[in-house]
């Protein structure tokens, strides 16, 4: 893969994951507890023997350097001619911000240039999936095309998303629109569309030219999928590309996590049972920075009578995080974590360092770094009290607390959780220990 360069689109706001994305950029957002979303790709990058990469930054992206400098610089030997290179706007063509993900692009094209890649992967930061590279720059070479892109198949709602494309008997791309408002269905099955991943392969020479035609054209967006795209399926070879996933399931696993709904549902399918993705997989591991902390600590137990236990089921729990005597089910806890003792967190997702006062009450919560929560508080039960207060609710429930929240204590409106184990003595019944 060395005549490869890949250039990865860094810098979206992710204004519908707000508050989330309140002081971090889209990709720098934590997901699965130990992970940023922007781990998935460079993991892929890296397991894919990918190893020149130009990360285009934007909107508040110190979080997202800082995570790249200790999470991402290791893996790299710059004498090898191997590099990971945060490269935030340089307005050197434009005194502007991106106005596209082509310009983007266009704006950094001296840095694809110095590099004189034989082609450019093009790939958005944002998403979540596992995928070997590899085999698509073969398919882009052996089609002998100008551009490939990624392809997946979608429903039709979904389809309005994003890019929807119609194709020939041999994968040439006819026909491309981006997020149409009616998506032109697969003709083997109407309630299907093929959708553009965002993925892309392009001959580095033609890249520099529709590029440079891009930029001065009048009234363009200077975008990927509304302009450059579209504009190459008229004189030139545009191919789509299957996706295969290396996630080793029945289903391929491609999301994109742009809402609070859908970051909330793949968090939660990572505590099932059997996910659907995988981060257990040693054939395609997924890398993150590992902080220098102990491992999870769970104290208090039941014993005595007491109805305090320190206990996590169906959940996920970082390094660092300590569930003191409170109890915590299907639920993602953070590295640094505090749960204190007859708290009780459910269905939620907690940011590192998050502090759960005594006694409080969690369910379908995301709570930000550092959120300090009040003894004998109750969020997720009352959605009216819960926006009052200032936190986020979405149409399905869902209460979102940003950063640095101060939160003003409230009495908790839900009764504290009880140990089920029941302890039997010969000389009194089971009571509950007073509180220490």
């Amino acid at each position: 893969m060395r005549d490869i360069l890949t250039v990865i689109l860094a810098g979206g706001r992710g204004s519908r994951l707000e508050p989330l994305t309140r002081d971090r950029a889209k990709p720098a957002v934590p997901f699965g507890g130990l992970y940023r979303i922007i781990d998935f790709v460079l993991s892929n990058c890296l397991n894919s023997q990918m190893r020149r990469l130009l990360l285009l930054t934007q909107y508040k992206a110190q979080s997202l350097d800082r995570h790249i400098n200790l999470a991402w610089r290791q893996y790299f030997c710059r004498e090898l001619g191997e590099f990971v290179d945060v490269v935030p706007p340089q307005q050197r063509l434009a005194g502007d911000w991106y106005s596209g993900t082509a310009d983007a692009v266009y704006q950094n094209i001296y840095a694809i240039e110095r590099e004189s890649p034989e082609e450019v992967m093009i790939l958005a930061g944002d998403h979540i999936y596992k995928m070997n590279y590899g085999p698509m720059v073969e398919y882009h070479r052996q089609q002998g095309a100008d551009i490939t892109i990624g392809a997946l198949r979608v429903g039709i709602e979904q389809a309005r998303q994003f890019g929807v494309m119609q194709v020939d008997a041999d994968q040439r791309v006819i026909g491309f629109e981006e997020k149409p408002q009616h998506p032109t269905p697969l003709p083997e099955n109407p309630s299907l569309c093929l959708a553009s991943m965002g993925i892309y392969v392009f001959n580095a020479r033609f890249l520099y030219e529709r590029l440079c035609a891009d930029a001065t054209q009048p009234g363009s967006n200077h975008d990927f999928g509304k302009d450059i795209i579209p504009r190459a399926i008229q004189d030139s070879v545009v191919c789509a590309y299957p996706f295969l996933d290396e996630n080793r399931k029945m289903d391929a696993y491609w999301r994109d996590v742009g809402t609070i709904d859908a970051y909330y549902e793949a968090s939660m399918d990572l505590i099932s049972i059997d996910p659907q993705l995988n981060l257990y997989d040693d054939h395609w591991p997924m890398r993150a920075y590992q902080p220098n902390l102990p491992p999870p600590k769970f104290v208090f137990g039941s014993e005595g009578g007491s109805t305090r236990r320190g206990v996590a089921m169906d959940s996920m729990v970082c390094q660092g995080a300590i569930i003191s005597g409170g109890e915590v089910a299907r639920s993602i806890i953070g590295p640094g974590v505090r749960v204190n003792s007859y708290s009780s967190v459910q269905d939620s997702i907690l940011f590192d360092d998050v502090c759960v006062g005594r006694r409080s009450q969690l369910r379908g919560v995301i709570i930000d770094k550092g959120v300090q929560i009040p003894p004998e508080t109750s969020i997720g039960f009352d959605p009216e009290l819960d926006a009052a207060r200032g936190f986020q609710v979405t149409d399905s429930g869902l209460v979102v607390i940003s950063r640095d929240h101060e939160i003003t204590p409230q009495p908790s409106a839900v009764p504290a959780p009880k140990s089920t184990r029941i302890v039997r003595s010969t000389e009194q019944s089971a009571k509950e220990l007073p509180i220490d």
